[in-house]
């Protein structure tokens, strides 16, 4: 099936409060990082912070892959409103914006990926595709998926992401003290944010091209890990609605791992999958024919 692609209107350019607030968004973790690195080597550090660290990572990791990405932006699975909710407020605890402005600017990415209309296309350099355009415009989601300012739940989300965001804050501070608000808040932030940060840059410039796609995107061994699944990039441009990234044995795909048993236990249902043939329809394409390719998005 043929992509529906969104109507292309002037990009809106961020406010100077915007671009700030971006700004405190990049940097504190950055410095608060660094902090970390001297407490680390000076070995002001304990097994309590370390563990709120990696359990904020995963939680807001897996809210970003599962729920605002795999769940939200492509409907690759269905599930009971309880859960949902659940992966929603887990997404907003990586501190990546909104469920609205996620999935809004992430289809924004695949209708126009590489191209100028792309948020982070790498045309304009790596860095610009790996932070800098969260500098410069900011996504329309009255063009791209308009939808989701018909769900409630989402909008709900959307309207009080901040606060969410603010729990993955207030409860390592609340176990941990400050070494915990610094390990798993500040420092988690960090790495989830350029982990993420690195599908849009890393896995558009270094990596294998299994499948021909009518953009650059490419599979990246180390970003499938600690993307939890998100580095097989070039899988995913393949095949957008497909719940799994990781389609071979030794792609390693956390969030695949998790849907699958979520779908075991009833959980979540309706689960798309690649068919083989597919696959070697894919594979074996020649080129000139990408549009016949692409998968729409929207479901």
């Amino acid at each position: 099936m043929a992509r529906t692609v969104a109507p292309v209107e002037p990009q809106l350019e961020k406010s100077l409060g915007e671009k700030i607030g971006v700004l405190i968004a990049v940097v504190v973790p950055f410095v608060a990082t660094l902090y970390a690195i001297v407490l680390l080597w000076q070995q002001y550090v304990g097994w309590r912070d370390i563990a709120l660290l990696v359990t904020f990572y995963v939680l807001g990791g897996l809210g970003i892959t599962v729920g605002f990405h795999r769940m939200l932006t492509h409907k690759s699975f269905e599930t009971h409103p309880a859960v949902r909710f659940i992966f929603l407020v887990m997404g907003c605890l990586a501190v990546e914006g909104s469920p609205l402005e996620w999935a809004s600017t992430h289809i924004q990415h695949h209708a126009n990926s590489d191209g100028e209309d792309d948020p982070h296309s790498p045309l304009e350099g790596f860095w610009h595709a790996h932070f800098g355009w969260l500098f410069a415009f900011k996504n329309n989601p009255a063009v791209y998926g308009t939808w989701l300012q018909r769900d409630p739940m989402v909008m709900f989300v959307t309207k009080y992401w901040l606060a969410f965001a603010a729990l993955g804050l207030i409860i390592p501070f609340a176990i941990g003290g400050w070494t915990g608000l610094l390990w798993g808040g500040a420092v988690r932030i960090f790495l989830g944010h350029h982990v993420t940060w690195s599908v849009n840059s890393i896995c558009h410039t270094f990596g294998n091209r299994p499948f021909k796609t009518r953009d650059a995107s490419r599979n990246n061994f180390l970003v499938g890990v600690l993307a939890f699944g998100e580095g097989w990039h070039n899988n995913h441009h393949a095949f957008p609605r497909s719940a799994f990234h990781g389609l071979r044995w030794w792609q390693i795909d956390i969030s695949a791992y998790l849907i699958r048993t979520l779908e075991r236990f009833g959980l979540v249902w309706n689960v798309h999958r690649v068919k083989e043939a597919d696959e070697r329809k894919r594979t074996n394409a020649p080129r000139g024919n990408e549009a016949a390719w692409d998968l729409d998005v929207q479901g």
